[in-house]
């Protein structure tokens, strides 16, 4: 598979999000790799967790997603930190998932963050929700600290920023291509010379 399917979803609903930036800087790296991309915009979908409605009544956006994810074989997951975690709206849309979306694909993370710290804690606790779902969470990630000084109108100033974040793509680009083949042995060499430390350097 030398073209994969790439997805980035934006886990913020905030007008003019610098989350919504960084996943496209990721996407835009995919897609100079030769990948499939689609930005995807959670605030442009109609999701409720099933404590809200019967699971048979379930808003057609849910199975929307589902099928999207399911099409991939690599999500980059985009979030801006919230009191220490990932956004409420990231938690909803993963509740609403499960094996039959994530397991078997590469999964990259991208997250902004107000304060000095970026997204840290929210990535890890991304980390986490990746392995339980069985994905293969690549060790590179991009955590944004004092997001907003690092932008200028739409554009993000700080070039070693934007290298780190368009790795992330390069790399889910990277693994998905050699995991959907038959170039097995390849993968498992390049995965294990990926970097161990995940977060900012």
């Amino acid at each position: 598979m030398d073209n994969p399917r790439i997805i980035g979803i934006v886990g913020s609903l905030r007008s003019g999000s610098y989350t919504k930036k960084v996943v496209q800087i990721a996407l835009d790296a995919a897609r100079e790799m030769g990948a499939q991309t689609e930005l995807i915009d959670l605030a442009e979908y109609h999701l409720l967790f099933p404590f809200q409605v019967p699971r048979d009544e379930m808003p057609d956006d849910v199975s929307r997603l589902k099928e999207k994810i399911a099409s991939a074989q690599g999500v980059i997951l985009g979030t801006p930190e919230y009191h220490g975690s990932f956004s409420g709206v990231i938690k909803n849309m993963l509740d609403l998932m499960g094996f039959a979306e994530f397991e078997g694909k590469m999964i990259g993370l991208v997250g902004v963050g107000g304060g000095a710290l970026g997204a840290i804690n929210a990535l890890n606790g991304l980390r986490a929700i990746g392995r339980q779902l069985h994905a293969w969470v690549i060790p590179e990630q991009a955590s944004l600290p004092n997001v907003s000084s690092h932008f200028e109108g739409e554009e993000l100033t700080d070039e070693r920023l934007v290298e780190r974040i368009r790795t992330v793509g390069r790399q889910v680009t990277r693994f998905s291509v050699l995991h959907n083949s038959r170039q097995i042995d390849q993968f498992m060499k390049e995965w294990e010379t990926a970097p161990k430390n995940p977060g900012m350097e």
